[in-house]
């Protein structure tokens, strides 16, 4: 009779192979139908994030009696992956809008609108100002500033963990640290969405967000049940070879799996490949009818 640490990596392991299924079906169906490379290019990144903490929480699975650094490592490749979509998320959006940023082409028909910043933003900007190439170059750099900087203090946490200085502290001050940058790059989304809900509609953009938020949303958030129910001692350990911690963290990686399932279904919905589809087909149409 399987015991459940091999129920659960069997279980694992199906749920792993199925968000690589949807997820290389997706895929393939953008590259059969690869009409707009920039926003397509964007997508592909964004897509690759469900297999990529599936493969990341499986990884964590098979060796659940790693260090505490090979599990920092674990989720800090999770945590710059996120980093690197978030700002993708944003070139994507102006890809839809027609702004580059680095060839300086912004629409003149969305010049001029006013952006309204809100506490504790008006602390170091004014509280309205009128949208132009240097205020979406600023969206551009709030965002990237945590591109840069996760993977940064993830190198430094690890470090300090393996030589074995990182007391309490210093993991405050990380968190912190992140903490803010991501709700930097949360916020030039924010403001950027609400500028132009109207013109982004048709491309579902709160559906893309939330898939991306989702995966992000829940491995926090049930890190902190797993956090509560470890300190309340409903999750413990029974044998003397496998601690409390390393239960949690395959707990962890387990609903992660399978998490990454529904989220790769959604992922086919938030960023079909059908808009690129119908493009396709239109333009087969016309160049028949040019014939």
């Amino acid at each position: 009779m399987a015991n459940p640490a091999q129920i659960i990596l069997l279980g694992s392991t199906f749920c792993a192979m199925l968000t690589l299924h949807f997820s290389i079906q997706l895929l393939s169906e953008h590259l059969l139908y690869w009409k707009k490379p920039k926003e397509q290019k964007a997508i592909l990144v964004i897509i690759l994030m469900a297999p990529l903490y599936a493969i990341d929480s499986y990884v964590g699975l098979i060796d659940f009696q790693g260090s505490k650094a090979f599990f920092m490592f674990l989720d800090s490749v999770k945590e710059c992956y996120e980093a690197f979509v978030i700002a993708k998320f944003l070139a994507l959006l102006y890809s839809y809008l027609n702004i580059s940023i680095s060839k300086n082409i912004v629409p003149d028909e969305i010049k001029g609108r006013e952006i309204h910043h809100s506490f504790p933003m008006t602390l170091f900007v004014p509280h309205s100002v009128r949208l132009n190439h240097n205020t979406l170059k600023l969206l551009k750099y709030w965002t990237w500033q945590f591109v840069v900087l996760r993977p940064v203090c993830s190198i430094l946490m690890i470090t300090l963990q393996l030589v074995g200085v990182y007391p309490s502290w210093v993991s405050w001050t990380f968190t912190i640290i992140l903490n803010i940058s991501v709700s930097l790059a949360l916020y030039s989304l924010a403001i950027f969405y609400h500028v132009f809900d109207k013109e982004l509609a048709p491309h579902k953009p709160l559906a893309k967000f939330l898939c991306i938020k989702g995966i992000v949303f829940f491995c926090f958030w049930q890190g902190i049940v797993l956090d509560i129910l470890v300190a309340l001692k409903v999750i413990q350990s029974h044998h003397k070879w496998l601690d409390v911690e390393h239960i949690e963290e395959a707990l962890q990686n387990m609903l992660v799996c399978v998490e990454m399932v529904f989220f790769s279904v959604y992922q086919k919905h938030a960023y079909g490949a059908e808009p690129y589809r119908d493009d396709a087909i239109s333009t087969a149409k016309r160049d028949k009818k040019t014939e």
